[in-house]
């Protein structure tokens, strides 16, 4: 199939969240099971610092939106995934330093520079098709690519002997969902007709997200379990009504790992490499930790670590409310490493001052370190309020690290609580999203630790096939499915 794969982010060259990572692996994935799969993505500044060679094509993508007219210059390039990849430019639009915002907030204008993007992505959609390099599948990501659906269908009604391609579109989490002032739908290209209960419309704002939902062919998020919760309150964000209205066209496929990237056993980023037939390393990871963040070198010690966004719905404050009771009632150290709010980074700073050394705080999204964090670990935390699927604990696996987490979205697709004598699980779970289920989680993972059946545990747990073939091949079924109509 021709599947064209619009995203805003992605992994080395921008990354805010998961889908950075897996719209680096999951398009590598389609591709090796035969799939012809063309990014298309924002021209991010700073690309030839990572060595991409782009090729501009001469002719520009010529776009009018809100009847204004926009030259776009069309850039392409293989990956070294050999998965191909179109960059599309409108200076001073899509070539801004962060994809979304920068630490004063959102752009202003995001709404009109991903409503010009979803209408380039269509037109370069009917492009190819006009050529006759027909597009099958056009799969789109969280509400910044949404008003993709809506253009595919604007465009090729305008050449009905033209099959348009079908759309799929992948919420990666309902919580964001691109609201603006109703003000500006002229400026977006799209008719007041569609400004209703079954359209943009939300309590008198607009909604991308909404919209993408209504007008996909098929919609999809990150888990199975996900797939469920946001059909109900509160984790619908007020869209539960809408989810259930297309309950026939939703479905959850959980996320994958990419394990050329995220795997101990070719790792470069760690110290020494290990795997599960022999994780003698996996002691030399945790000692050269210690030593970077200055923790006592202590191979007894149980290492606990969180690698991620300091906000209330990733479970920071859970973590900074916890930590000075962990520091008392078990002998593990501890390591967290994210950006937040100043509010948060305070406390935990302020908790982790007063750790005697056990306790550690890195503030910055530095994706080498996570893999050296990982690789040390004996327990990796992911807390999280809600999670659509999550990566970290799927990484933490592959490391030999068990996750501890709050059972909710894809961490209960993913992590299976361990029973007391460590036969059965991967990982320790618990049931309400408060400090002291946290507490209780992380006293019992330490105290198992101690368990004759733990390195078996260990080894299990990284034995698990996580990676993105399977995944995948869900996704390829439901192209299939949706292209047969």
């Amino acid at each position: 199939m021709e599947i064209l794969f619009p995203v805003t982010e992605i992994s080395p060259y921008a990354k805010v969240g998961g889908l950075a990572d897996v719209a680096a692996a999951l398009p590598k994935a389609l591709r090796q099971l035969g799939h012809a799969v063309t990014l298309v993505l924002p021209h991010f500044p700073g690309l030839d610092e990572h060595g991409l060679l782009l090729a501009r094509r001469l002719s520009p993508l010529n776009v009018t939106i809100g009847g204004k007219a926009h030259a776009l210059a069309v850039y392409g390039t293989r990956l070294s995934s050999q998965v191909d990849a179109v960059f599309l430019d409108a200076p001073g639009l899509l070539d801004r330093p962060q994809p979304y915002g920068d630490a004063s907030g959102d752009y202003p204008d995001n709404a009109q520079r991903f409503a010009l993007f979803s209408k380039a992505v269509a037109t370069l959609a009917l492009e190819w098709t006009e050529t006759g390099k027909n597009v099958d599948i056009v799969h789109c990501h969280d509400w910044p690519t949404a008003l993709v659906p809506f253009f595919v269908r604007e465009v090729f009604a305008a050449r009905p002997e033209l099959t348009a391609p079908k759309t799929v579109l992948t919420v990666h989490n309902a919580a964001y969902q691109g609201q603006f002032e109703k003000a500006i739908l002229p400026e977006l290209g799209i008719d007041w007709t569609e400004f209703s209960v079954d359209g943009i419309e939300f309590y008198d704002k607009i909604n991308f997200l909404k919209f993408g939902i209504l007008r996909a062919d098929a919609v999809t998020t990150v888990s199975e379990t996900y797939a469920r919760e946001i059909q109900e309150a509160p984790h619908g964000a007020s869209l539960e009504g809408v989810f259930k209205q297309r309950k026939s066209a939703l479905s959850g496929i959980v996320n994958g790992v990419d394990y050329a990237v995220w795997n101990p056993a070719v790792d470069p980023n760690i110290v020494a490499r290990y795997d599960a037939e022999d994780v003698t390393n996996k002691g030399r990871c945790k000692g050269a930790l210690q030593d970077e963040l200055q923790l006592q070198l202590d191979p007894a010690a149980p290492l606990v670590s969180f690698v991620g966004r300091l906000v209330a719905q990733k479970g920071a404050d859970l973590i900074a409310a916890a930590l000075p009771k962990l520091l008392r009632s078990t002998e593990a150290q501890f390591v967290i490493v994210g950006e937040g709010s100043e509010e948060t980074v305070a406390i935990l700073t302020a908790a982790v001052a007063k750790s005697h050394g056990r306790a550690t705080f890195v503030r910055g999204a530095i994706e080498a370190l996570a893999h050296r964090v990982y690789a040390a670990s004996d327990f990796v935390l992911v807390p999280s309020r809600f999670e659509p699927c999550g990566l970290v604990q799927l990484y933490a696996q592959r490391y030999g690290a068990l996750p501890i987490v709050h059972a909710t979205g894809g961490l209960v697709d993913t992590v299976v609580d361990c029973d007391a004598q460590l036969e059965t699980g991967t990982g320790f779970a618990f049931d309400e999203p408060t400090a002291d289920s946290l507490i209780s989680a992380v006293q019992r993972a330490v105290a198992a630790r101690g368990h004759t059946r733990w390195n078996a545990l260990v080894r299990r747990v990284m034995r698990l096939d996580r990676g993105w073939e399977r995944p995948a091949r869900r996704y390829e079924q439901l192209y299939r499915q949706v292209a047969r109509g």
